[in-house]
């Protein structure tokens, strides 16, 4: 895997309570908090980064976070878990996002992927996710409420470094609310072991993608003369492969793998 073509951030999941607590309102605080410290254009190092002060910031936050949290965690989660294990939970993973990408594909009007998702989804249920029972799990493209706004012509807006969740555009964050105001998993109410698995969910999703990712993502972090700038880079990069996909444009010189850039969404 080459690490020039990836994607990094210090992206920490949130708890089920809290996402589902997630409203407006600290999102605006965000956006309020960006705007009062406010780049000068000339001063700026990317047109699309008015808020590079407070977005530094940030990242120098989740950078903080990932180096005493997710990167020792992740390290001790590739030493122990066995790559069955891991195929597992990743396959867990994936089958709790298919319910969005169910609804953001119905948006779209690309009726075959939203069916090929519920028919996924429904499958898989009779394993939670953790063993893929259909013939062909990479035939679903998924789909976040991101795509579906530009689908719409929705602008893309400005860059934002958020605390805990790391780097998106004014439209990706909207879409990150409404996935998870809108993801039937996160009210699920079957059991306490499903509700063990909801809980562990976010935290997992975080460590197990950072495993899978380790020296791509420590060869931004360590290597690069200015993370904070490559990072952002390669965020638009992946994130403009994901959003021509969808609305049909064609994709050449964009990064388009899905795994890591799926590292920078919200976790399922």
């Amino acid at each position: 895997m080459n690490a020039e073509t990836h994607e990094w951030t210090a992206m920490f999941a949130l708890s089920k309570r809290s996402r589902n607590r997630i409203s407006a309102a600290p999102f605006a605080a965000i956006l309020l908090l960006a705007a009062c410290s406010s780049v000068p254009e000339a001063e700026r190092t990317d047109a699309r980064d008015p808020y590079e002060g407070s977005n530094r910031k940030a990242f120098a936050f989740n950078m903080g976070l990932d180096t005493h949290i997710l990167e020792p965690a992740a390290n001790g989660y590739r030493n122990v878990m066995p790559p069955a294990g891991r195929r597992a939970i990743d396959n867990h993973i994936d089958w709790t996002g298919l319910p969005a990408t169910t609804f953001n594909s119905t948006l779209q009007g690309r009726f075959e992927n939203a069916g090929l998702s519920a028919v996924h989804f429904i499958v898989n249920s009779l394993t939670l996710g953790l063993v893929d029972l259909t013939e062909d799990p990479k035939a679903v493209k998924s789909q976040d409420f991101g795509q579906t706004l530009a689908s719409f012509d929705v602008p893309e807006g400005n860059y934002l470094m958020v605390p805990v969740l790391g780097p998106n555009t004014s439209r990706s964050l909207t879409g990150r609310v409404v996935d998870s105001a809108t993801n039937p998993m996160a009210f699920l109410k079957a059991g306490d072991a499903v509700q063990t698995m909801q809980t562990l969910r976010p935290p997992l999703t975080a460590v197990s993608t950072r495993a899978d990712l380790f020296e791509a993502f420590n060869d931004v972090k360590y290597n690069s003369l200015d993370p904070y700038a490559r990072t952002r880079s390669l965020y638009y990069q992946g994130r403009a492969g994901r959003i021509n996909a969808t609305v049909g444009k064609p994709t050449d010189n964009i990064t388009t793998d899905d795994q890591f850039e799926s590292f920078l969404e919200d976790p399922k």
